[in-house]
């Protein structure tokens, strides 16, 4: 009788993979954060070059940091802004902290993910069909750091003191993309370890209803930061003693509805509701799949909009702008994991996969 032939066994990882995943979205979730911060504290423009590898160090002597500070001195944002209001060396070596800080995380995340793919890739440890989806999401962090410059460059000419609030949300919606994408991708790997003929989950209408409306939320969240329109009220519900705030409609309602601090508070404060109606909805979907990721989006969604009431009522402290930030994007990631949830409702067997 002949032995039985045994199956070489495979070389690929798919759960080092997906730790390995999880530790890159954690360090994009620690970037959102830093770049909350750096809006806040109003530093992003601090840096006024982009040097790739030797933007690396800080400056390391006095004449150095003079030399930043006499390229800071040309931007708008110093002669309209902070020049008038009397910025001294050691104010601006605050603001330039967080400015390289976040730059020298996003070089640290781009790292984090390169060179362990390369290895994974070059071990042979990435399962099939997984190689363009790891390569498109290393793309969407080299176009993050591209937007992130188009961001800065937008505010260091002609007379705006900030940058613009487009490239701002572009920049964040990037980001938070990407985490979701990480994660998605973190938990199909998880699967496809746990159950070797796991299928990755499909995305559904109902994640793109759902996600569409969080979607927009987030992008007025941008809109709020780079105008600072956070500041155009402190009080809850009502802003200037007003349901509608007044705000200026002399360009027309749509420029308003994009531009206008007062009108996209507004418009941010209260989709925000819809957004919830939205999610409850979602995770309602998800519960008799996995009620640990329904509950993630319930605390999740309100516990960001307790922080973004708190928030305004407290006149924008940075710590509590930050929290809301950070309670966010784990807001992405609770959605993105009810969202492969609802997408892997069937495995290959057809039964209902609970893993």
């Amino acid at each position: 009788m002949n032995a039985p032939i045994l199956k070489s066994p495979t070389k690929t990882r798919p759960l080092a993979l997906a730790t390995w995943l999880w530790i890159v979205a954690a360090l994009v979730l620690a970037m959102v954060v830093v770049g909350g911060v750096t809006r806040l504290t109003e530093s992003g423009l601090s840096i006024t070059e982009w040097k790739p590898v030797t933007g690396a160090l800080p400056p390391l002597s006095e004449a150095d940091w003079q030399a930043e500070f006499a390229l800071y001195k040309q931007s708008p944002q110093f002669r309209y802004e902070t020049g008038p209001a009397g910025m001294d060396l050691a104010a601006f070596k605050f603001i330039f902290f967080w400015e390289w800080f976040h730059r020298l995380l996003g070089r640290l995340v781009g790292l984090a993910f390169a060179l362990p793919l390369a290895w994974f890739w070059a071990r042979g440890a990435i399962p099939k069909g997984y190689k363009p989806r790891l390569v498109a999401l290393l793309a969407l962090g080299a176009m993050q750091g591209a937007f992130g410059w188009f961001m800065v460059r937008s505010g260091l000419s002609g007379q705006m003191t900030s940058v613009s609030h487009f490239w701002l949300s572009i920049h964040l919606m990037t980001a938070l993309f990407t985490l979701g994408g990480l994660v998605w991708t973190a938990l199909d790997l998880r699967r496809l370890a746990l159950i070797g003929r796991a299928r990755p989950a499909r995305w559904s209408w109902a994640a793109s209803l759902a996600g569409g409306v969080l979607a927009i939320q987030l992008l007025l969240g941008a809109w709020v930061a780079g105008l600072d329109a956070g500041l155009a009220s402190d009080t809850w519900p009502l802003m200037q003693g007003r349901l509608v705030p007044e705000y200026d409609d002399t360009r027309g309602l749509w420029y308003a509805m994009t531009h206008d601090p007062f009108l996209i508070h507004f418009e941010h404060r209260w989709w925000a509701f819809v957004t919830v109606a939205a999610l409850i909805w979602f995770a309602r979907k998800v519960r008799h799949l996995d009620r640990k990721a329904s509950v993630a989006i319930h605390i999740a969604f309100g516990v960001q909009i307790l922080l973004g009431i708190a928030t305004v009522v407290a006149g924008m402290p940075i710590w509590l702008a930050a929290l809301h930030q950070l309670t966010g994007a784990l807001l992405v990631m609770a959605f993105a994991w009810g969202a492969h949830v609802y997408g892997r409702r069937r495995d290959q067997t057809g039964s209902i996969a609970t893993q």
